[in-house]
């Protein structure tokens, strides 16, 4: 794990929540955590990778995969351009192997930061082929979810991912490996209705958004009443819908502790065979 905090300009930020003044090193050494709310602020791909994993073990793999404009789509290539300058990412996804206390893992870490975390076809095919790799190789999968959902950009071929990735989470079930989700904020609409939900264990974040539609699209639906927790993981947690709340703090030896406890027959294979693949 790598828990150097990255160069800020900034020696003073305001928390999006509370909105108290942060020193800029001090929400760093917190994981980017609010000393006064608790707030988790959102991290980027590269960030919760350097945090959670084993540092330099992260080996990022699918990286030849790009999106196209199938339905020609007014203005989604300059989008798509703008979020790679952004995140210096193609996609919403990064995948590929790392691991975990030494533990090899299939990884896949969504980005909410391009174009919203949405779902399209490379995205749904990065989260398959991680779920693959983990069925085929015998390692435990770990999927972090972030979206707003499907990207209607791509429509149909948007929508097709949510069987395409729920087919291969079954393939991990078939196989006896274990798939664990968590959720951070936020975890919504199209990717919870499909892949995210259906995991072995499901952790999240506090106070992550977990739902399928927004309070937007909820209220012109004309659902206005709702709990004041509505919608969020501890509501999730409540009703039986995820498996644990995890503050940022302890989700490494967290999920640490869940692969080295659901993964041991696939780790005393990889070990057996001098921790190749």
């Amino acid at each position: 794990m790598n828990t150097k905090a990255p160069a800020n300009s900034e020696a003073f930020l305001q928390c999006i929540n509370c909105k108290k003044i942060l020193f800029s090193i001090d929400f760093e050494q917190n994981l980017r955590v609010c000393n006064y709310c608790g707030h988790h602020h959102r991290l980027s791909a590269a960030t919760r990778i350097a945090w959670t994993f084993d540092e330099d073990t992260f080996e990022e793999l699918d990286t030849e995969l790009r999106s196209g404009n199938p339905l020609e789509f007014p203005d989604y290539v300059d989008k798509l351009h703008a979020a790679e300058a952004k995140t210096k990412r193609f996609d919403s996804v990064v995948s590929g192997r790392a691991k975990l206390e030494e533990m090899p893992v299939s990884v896949a870490v969504a980005d909410f930061n391009f174009m919203g975390g949405s779902m399209g076809s490379v995205a749904g095919e990065k989260i398959t082929r991680t779920l693959e790799r983990a069925a085929d190789e015998q390692t435990p999968a770990i999927i972090f979810c972030a979206s707003g959902g499907a990207r209607m950009q791509e429509g149909l071929l948007s929508l097709m991912q949510m069987a395409k990735t729920t087919a291969a989470a079954q393939r991990c079930a078939e196989a006896g490996v274990p798939y664990i989700a968590v959720f951070t904020d936020p975890t919504m609409a199209g990717v919870l209705a499909s892949y995210a939900s259906i995991a072995d264990v499901i952790v999240a974040e506090p106070r992550a958004l977990v739902g399928f539609a927004g309070t937007r699209v909820s209220k012109q639906a004309g659902v206005s009443k709702v709990p004041d927790d509505f919608q969020t993981a501890e509501f999730c947690l409540k009703h039986g819908m995820i498996d644990r709340i995890v503050p940022r703090k302890e989700m490494r030896d967290t999920l640490a502790s869940l692969v080295r406890t659901l993964g041991g027959h696939a780790l005393s294979a990889y070990a057996a065979n001098g921790g190749k693949k």
